[in-house]
C-alpha cells in the first residue's frame, strides 16, 4: 500500500532510501513538483527539534512576569509534561480570573499543518473558545489591505481567488497578459493546506504556445516564465497605482473606454474621472505625469495602454503590491483599469488578483469543501488586524480604526501560540523585541526551536505531520488523502490534540473539548462528515476504512472551465456582486463616509512613506524588496539543505544590480550590512541585470539570530529592516513592501554562521521547583 503525506508544497509519496531511511518522493502524477518538501526528513531539521517540555528559567523559578527581558536570552529549564501542563493550566486559570478572557491572546498564525485534524489554529481556537474565548486575529500578512478593500469594490478576497479564469480559458482567449508584479511560480510552488497538482507552470507554458503576449512591470524582470519571450517594463517599486491611473487617463483621453460597461456593471465612475482628469486636484493623470513617478517612459504608456484596448487582455497584480503603504491602491485601480476596458466576464479578460501567489488561482475545480475540526464559539468579541500584534501589546486600551470602525486594544496578559511564528511573518523585529516583553506569560506551541520559541516561556514540543496520522484536503486541489504516519515522534513531543486534551482535562472542559473522541475516532467522523456532504453534491466517496487502505481519492474528473464574474457580466441584475450596489464601486460611497484621509473613496496616487521618490532616499537611497522565497515556505524548513544550498556562507542571498555594486565596491559573493534606522542584518550578495538601480531583494525565511552584543541579525532576515506601519486606516495591514535602505561595503571578517543557535539549558535553582527535571547542557 503506497503510504502518502500532503504538505504546502504538494503531495508526496513515502518510500526508504540506500540507507533504510524514510525518504520522501514528489507525486507521480505531479508533472512540476516542487522539491522543497522532499527535504521534510532530513537530518538537519531533526537537530533543530523541541525535544522536551521546556521553561524559561526565571518564569519557572519566580511566576509570570519575571523578567521578560530575559526573554530570548536566558536558559531553559526540561521538565516533565505533568509539570509543563500544570504550570500551563494554573496560568490559564489564574489570567482568566485576575483580568477575564480579553487578556488571553489566541496566536496561531501561519500555514501550521496541512492536515485538517492535527490543524494548530483549529486546534488552539477550540480548546481558548472551550476555556471562555481569547482575542483573535482577523486577514493576513500576505493580503491584509485585500482582505478589507476588495469587499467594497468587487467580492471578498477569498471567493475571488475562488473563481478566477482557470488556465485553459487564458490559453485559449487571451491575446495580451499584462501583470505588475510578475507571475511567481516560487510562490505557487504551495497552497494553503496542500497542492494536489501544480498548475502555475504548464498554464504560463501553454499560454505562451497559444501565442499569448506577456508585458512584466516591475523591479524585477525574473518573476514571470512562460518558456517564451517577455517584455519587461521596469517600474520604480510602490509607484504601480500611477502607472495604472497614466494608463486609464489615455483610455480616457483617446475615447477607448468602454462607457457602456462602466454604465451597466459599475458605479462611481463620474467621480472618479473627475480625479483622473485632474478636476479635484488640479492633476490630470497623464503619461508625462507618471513618468517621473514610475521611471517608465510617458511613449511606452501611451502604446501600452493602446495594446491592451486593442487585444483581449488580462490585468493581474501581484500580492506583493498589496503588502505596502497604501496597499488598497493598487487592488483598487487594477479593477478600475479593468473596467474601464470593459472585458471583465469575459473569456480571457478582465483582472486578475494574485496568479501566481499560490497554486489555487487559476484552478478548474469546484470548491466542495473539506473535512473541518469545529472550533465553537468565542465568546469574546475583541480582535486585531493581524499585523497590529505589537501595537495591540505596546498600546493596551488605545484606540485602532479598521474597516471604517473604531476599536480598543485588549490589555494583553497571556500569548497563547500554536502554529506560525512571528518572529518570521512580523515587520520590524526589533520593535516586536521590545512588545514581546509586554505579556505576563508566553506558551508556544513548537516542532523547532524557531526565534518565537527560543523567546517564549513555556515551549511544548508538537509532532510534525509526517509523524501522525490524518486527513488531507485543500480547497480547490481535487484530493482528498489519508496522511499516513511515516514517522516517529521525535524526543517527547505530542500532537496539539493530545496537549489540550489534557490541558481541557486540568480545566474542566475534558468532555467540551474532545467530545468524548480520541484522535482516531475525530478522524472517522471528520471523514465521515464530508462523505455525507459528498453524497449530497452527487460525489461518491468509499467507506473510511477503505478510504484509509487506498490513500487517496482523485477528483480531477470533476474540472470545468472557469470564466470568472461570468454570470455577472451576462446579467448584472440576476448575479450581482456582494457589494453594496451589486456592481463593481469604482467609487465607493460607504469608504468616502468613513473619512478616512489616508484611503478616499475611489482609488488615487498615494506616495508611500518611503519609496524611491521620499525625502528619506538621501539618506537610505536603495528600496528593499521582501519577497516569497523560492526554496522554502516563509521560514519553514529553512533548516533544510535545499534552503541552506541557496545562502551564501550562511546568509540569505541579497540581489542588487550592477552599478549599485560597484559604487559600493560590491562583488558577488561578497558578506555586506543591508541597514536603515530601525535595524541591521548581514547578507550575501548576487549581482544581476534583472533587477532595476536603486532597488534590492531579500527573500524572508531566515530564521532570525542575531549577535548577542550588537543586535545585528546574522542571518539575513529582513523584517528587522521592515516598517511595522499600517497599509491604511482603512485595513492597517502590513506594508512591509515599502522600505528603504542601505548596504555597506563589503563587510571584513563577518561572524561565523552556524546551522542555527539552539537554546542554553541549565536546571532550576529553587528548591521549590521540586518536579524540575535536570538535563545535560549538551543534547545534540
Amino acid at each position: 500500500m503506497t503510504r502518502y503525506t500532503l504538505s504546502h508544497w504538494g503531495v508526496y509519496e513515502a518510500g526508504v532510501d540506500d540507507t533504510g531511511k524514510t525518504c520522501l518522493h514528489p507525486y507521480a502524477n505531479d508533472s512540476d513538483p516542487s522539491p522543497i518538501g522532499t527535504y521534510q526528513t532530513a537530518e538537519s531539521l531533526r537537530a533543530l527539534r523541541v525535544r522536551r517540555p521546556s521553561v524559561r528559567r526565571s518564569w519557572l523559578e519566580n511566576g509570570p512576569g519575571s523578567a521578560p527581558h530575559l526573554r530570548g536570552k536566558e536558559p531553559f529549564v526540561e521538565v516533565s509534561w505533568d509539570v509543563a501542563l500544570d504550570l500551563v493550566a494554573k496560568e490559564i486559570a489564574r489570567v482568566r480570573e485576575t483580568y477575564g478572557n480579553t487578556a488571553i491572546f489566541g496566536g496561531a498564525y501561519g500555514w501550521a499543518s496541512a492536515g485538517r485534524f492535527h490543524h494548530a489554529q483549529s486546534q488552539v481556537h477550540r480548546f481558548l473558545n472551550c476555556v471562555g474565548g481569547y482575542v483573535r486575529h482577523r486577514d493576513s500578512y500576505s493580503l491584509g489591505a485585500a482582505h478589507v478593500i476588495m469587499p467594497h469594490v468587487v467580492d471578498d478576497m477569498d471567493a475571488l481567488i475562488s473563481y478566477h479564469h482557470s488556465w485553459d480559458v487564458l490559453a485559449q482567449h487571451t491575446e495580451l497578459f499584462v501583470t505588475f508584479g510578475g507571475v511567481p511560480q516560487k510562490n505557487a510552488q504551495s497552497a494553503p493546506g496542500g497542492v494536489g497538482r501544480h498548475r502555475v507552470p504548464g498554464g504560463l507554458r501553454a499560454m505562451h504556445d497559444a501565442g499569448v503576449k506577456f508585458v512584466n512591470i516591475g523591479p524585477v524582470s525574473d518573476n514571470l516564465d512562460t518558456g517564451g519571450e517577455v517584455e519587461w517594463i521596469a517600474a520604480r517599486p510602490g509607484t504601480d497605482t500611477a502607472l495604472m491611473l497614466a494608463l486609464a487617463w489615455v483610455l480616457r483621453h483617446e475615447n477607448l473606454h468602454n462607457r457602456a460597461f462602466l454604465a451597466s456593471h459599475c458605479t462611481g465612475y463620474d467621480e472618479f474621472e473627475q480625479y483622473l482628469l485632474g478636476r479635484i486636484d488640479g492633476i490630470p493623470k497623464t503619461p508625462a505625469w507618471a513618468e517621473p513617478i514610475t521611471g517608465v517612459p510617458a511613449d511606452t504608456i501611451t502604446a501600452l495602454a493602446r495594446r491592451m484596448h486593442a487585444s483581449r487582455t488580462m490585468l493581474n497584480v501581484a500580492w506583493s503590491l498589496q503588502r505596502a503603504h497604501h496597499g488598497e491602491q493598487p487592488f483598487w485601480m487594477v479593477v478600475t483599469l479593468a473596467a474601464m476596458l470593459g472585458q471583465i466576464g469575459l473569456p480571457g479578460g478582465g483582472f486578475g488578483v494574485g496568479y501566481g501567489c499560490v497554486n489555487t488561482l487559476g484552478t478548474p475545480h469546484d470548491k466542495l469543501g473539506g473535512p473541518t475540526l469545529p472550533q465553537g464559539r468565542n465568546p469574546v468579541d475583541a480582535f486585531i488586524p493581524v499585523a497590529r500584534i505589537a501595537d495591540m501589546l505596546l498600546k493596551p486600551g488605545e484606540p485602532f480604526d479598521y474597516d471604517g470602525k473604531r476599536y480598543h486594544y485588549p490589555d494583553t496578559h497571556l500569548v497563547y501560540w500554536a502554529g506560525g511564528n512571528p518572529f518570521h511573518h512580523h515587520q520590524d523585529i526589533n520593535r516586536l523585541l521590545h512588545a514581546w516583553q509586554k505579556p505576563d506569560t508566553i506558551v508556544i506551541h513548537e516542532q523547532s526551536w524557531t526565534a518565537s520559541a527560543r523567546h517564549a516561556d513555556v515551549v511544548l514540543p508538537i509532532t510534525t505531520s509526517l509523524e501522525r496520522d490524518d486527513l488531507g484536503y485543500a480547497s480547490q486541489e481535487a484530493i482528498l488523502m489519508w496522511m499516513a504516519k511515516i514517522a516517529e515522534p521525535v524526543g517527547e513531543s505530542r500532537d496539539d490534540f493530545t496537549v489540550f486534551a489534557a490541558l481541557a482535562q486540568r480545566l474542566g472542559v475534558f468532555s467540551a473539548f474532545t467530545e468524548g473522541r480520541n484522535a482516531d475516532q475525530w478522524l472517522r467522523h471528520m471523514y465521515e462528515q464530508t462523505r455525507e456532504r459528498y453524497a449530497r453534491a452527487d460525489v461518491a466517496l468509499p467507506d473510511f476504512d477503505t478510504f484509509r487502505d487506498t490513500g487517496m481519492v482523485d477528483l480531477h474528473s470533476r474540472a470545468q472551465p472557469v470564466v470568472m464574474l461570468e454570470a455577472f457580466r451576462a446579467d448584472p441584475a440576476a448575479a450581482p456582486l456582494n457589494t453594496p450596489s451589486g456592481r463593481l464601486e469604482l467609487y465607493s460611497r460607504q469608504i468616502a463616509s468613513f473619512d478616512i484621509p489616508d484611503c478616499p473613496g475611489h482609488a488615487c496616487w498615494l506616495p508611500p512613506a518611503e519609496w524611491l521618490g521620499a525625502p528619506l532616499a538621501t539618506t537610505y537611497p536603495l528600496h528593499l524588496l521582501s519577497d516569497q522565497p523560492r526554496n522554502k515556505l516563509h521560514s519553514q524548513l529553512d533548516g533544510s539543505p535545499y534552503s541552506a544550498a541557496n545562502k551564501i556562507q550562511g546568509r540569505e542571498p541579497l540581489y542588487l544590480h550592477p552599478r549599485d555594486a560597484a559604487a559600493r565596491g560590491i562583488h558577488d559573493g561578497d558578506i555586506v550590512e543591508v541597514f536603515n534606522a530601525r535595524g541591521r542584518c548581514l547578507a550575501g550578495v548576487r549581482i544581476t541585470d534583472r533587477i532595476l538601480p536603486g532597488v534590492v531583494r531579500m527573500s524572508t525565511g531566515a530564521w532570525y539570530d542575531p549577535e548577542p552584543d550588537t543586535g545585528r541579525d546574522k542571518h539575513g532576515n529582513p523584517n528587522v529592516l521592515t516598517a511595522d506601519v499600517p497599509a491604511s486606516g482603512l485595513s492597517q495591514g502590513c506594508a512591509a513592501q515599502s522600505c528603504l535602505v542601505e548596504v555597506s561595503a563589503p563587510v571584513a571578517n563577518p561572524p561565523p554562521v552556524s546551522a542555527f543557535d539552539l537554546p542554553r539549558f541549565t536546571t532550576a535553582i529553587t528548591t521549590d521547583i521540586t518536579a524540575a527535571t535536570a538535563v545535560p547542557t549538551e543534547r545534540h
